[in-house]
């Protein structure tokens, strides 16, 4: 026997997700609830100039409660391909865009509780070409040398999972 969703029943709506209680029959017949956070999913970018330089955003996360450095990312807009929010996402959130797009991987942000699926690129051959941010965004760019990167990451400068994701997806390269 296999997990079986019994019932769905959407808790909550907000702007970036919503939350559904599920009931779901386990293998062994019991009923569970789980609290799910339904998403529609997201894209990670990892930009890398001509100088050898990954593109990093500096931004203010409430739920941590401090600024963390972060590879641009975004959510999809419903119907939007990962590929079209990647370069979408790159241009509002460095400015730059990029004639190089490589998909690197993807994964589960935390299946324990959310449906946010996370799709990786690698944004490269970059130039100016800025978007305007979104309203609720206060970002600082910062330009890290790639021999610097893993030194960030062993130090705890680097503490968000998507960018260490990808990070680690680009490491595989």
């Amino acid at each position: 026997m296999e997990f079986e969703k019994v019932n769905s029943e959407i808790m909550y709506t907000g702007r970036a997700f919503s939350v559904s209680r599920d009931q779901v029959r386990a293998p062994d017949g019991q009923l569970l609830n789980l609290d799910i956070v339904q998403h529609v999913g997201a894209v990670t970018i990892l930009p890398v100039d001509e100088q050898g330089q990954v593109w990093f955003v500096r931004q203010y996360r409430h739920a941590a409660g401090r600024k963390l450095l972060e590879l641009p990312a975004g959510t999809l807009n419903p119907g939007e391909l990962p590929e079209v929010c990647a370069a979408r996402e790159v241009r509002e959130e460095t400015g730059m865009g990029a004639r190089q797009m490589i998909k690197l991987g993807n994964f589960f942000l935390a299946p324990g509780y959310s449906t946010e699926y996370m799709h990786v690129f690698l944004a490269s051959d970059l130039y100016p070409d800025p978007l305007p941010g979104d309203e609720d965004e206060f970002l600082a760019v910062e330009r890290v040398p790639v021999k610097h990167v893993r030194d960030l990451v062993s130090q705890g400068e680097i503490q968000d999972s998507k960018s260490l994701s990808a990070l680690y997806l680009w490491n595989l390269q």
